[in-house]
């Protein structure tokens, strides 16, 4: 039973790693036994877990599988030993988490390293990403989400308000004027982003208008870099443009209009309820983002 749940170790950090090579420096093994231990797996199971050649790495259909349900065994494994071994007030192990790209630089990379260091044995490993993950089958312990929370199947806890402001480049709105009303949206240019793009704005007051967007793109941060060059007005969470306003470059419109608020909240399973370094990382964040919500 030791040598299969070596082997499924192995597999994990190979598909994670995206190479052998890679997998067995993180294991400190040779690449001769993580390749024996995989073919071995996959001799066991009768699949083809992995498509491997010389330059790249994919996991097959029924490898996709797999690792997802590897994933879950792992961490539940991983869950129990700290529970045992390290009490309720360490965190070790590794704590994976999703976010979105701007926040995750701006505000969850600092705060996820100064919480490392705090927990010494704690692996954390941050992916950014502005779709929305399927935290469960991707195997996170933690999400990093704004807005109201559609599966109910998770948890979901507050750790800051958020404001959602419509804001453009001093130069662009000095050209084309500043919108004084709603209407006068449709006047001008837009940059939208999402999957789909949003260009139906929502206001708090039920009101509502679908604006004209010349530049999208799947990526906020991307629509946040074509707003700073004077391509248009952009609604974003004051998170990611707070630093800009303040500095001038970019400046909120249309004030009195607020849209729906979408607090930012941690999201996680409950099979992670108990996990200490989930709880733990929860805690600190709420408390870090508490007193740093923006006001404008």
């Amino acid at each position: 039973m030791s040598d299969n749940f070596l082997d499924m170790l192995v597999f994990v950090r190979v598909a994670d790693a995206g190479s052998l090579s890679s997998a067995a420096r993180e294991l400190n093994l040779s690449l001769t036994v993580v390749s024996r231990k995989l073919s071995r797996l996959e001799e066991r199971l009768g699949v083809r877990l992995m498509n491997r050649t010389t330059r790249s790495l994919t996991l097959t259909e029924e490898g996709t599988r797999f690792y997802e349900r590897c994933v879950r065994i792992l961490a539940e494994i991983e869950d129990a030993e700290t529970e045992v071994t390290s009490g309720r007030d360490t965190a070790s192990g590794t704590l994976k988490v999703t976010a979105t790209f701007a926040f995750g630089i701006r505000w969850l990379a600092p705060l996820l390293g100064e919480f490392q260091r705090a927990h010494p044995g704690l692996h954390v490993r941050l992916d950014t990403d502005d779709g929305v993950a399927n935290i469960i089958d991707a195997g996170y312990d933690l999400a990093i989400r704004f807005g109201a929370l559609a599966d109910s199947s998770l948890i979901a806890r507050q750790l800051a308000p958020n404001r959602r402001v419509i804001c453009a480049a001093p130069a662009y709105l000095d050209v084309r004027g500043r919108p004084s009303s709603l209407d006068d949206l449709l006047q001008h240019d837009v940059v939208s982003f999402g999957d789909p793009p949003n260009t139906h704005w929502v206001f708090a007051d039920g009101r509502s208008v679908n604006v004209r967007s010349n530049l999208s793109t799947n990526n906020g941060e991307l629509g946040h870099c074509w707003a700073l060059q004077g391509a248009g007005l952009i609604l974003k969470s004051i998170w990611d443009v707070q630093d800009d306003v303040a500095a001038g470059r970019l400046e909120v419109v249309l004030p009195a209009h607020r849209l729906p608020a979408a607090p930012i909240h941690a999201v996680f399973p409950h099979s992670r309820l108990a996990a200490a370094k989930v709880r733990l990382c929860v805690d600190f964040l709420a408390a870090r983002l508490k007193n740093a919500s923006p006001e404008l």
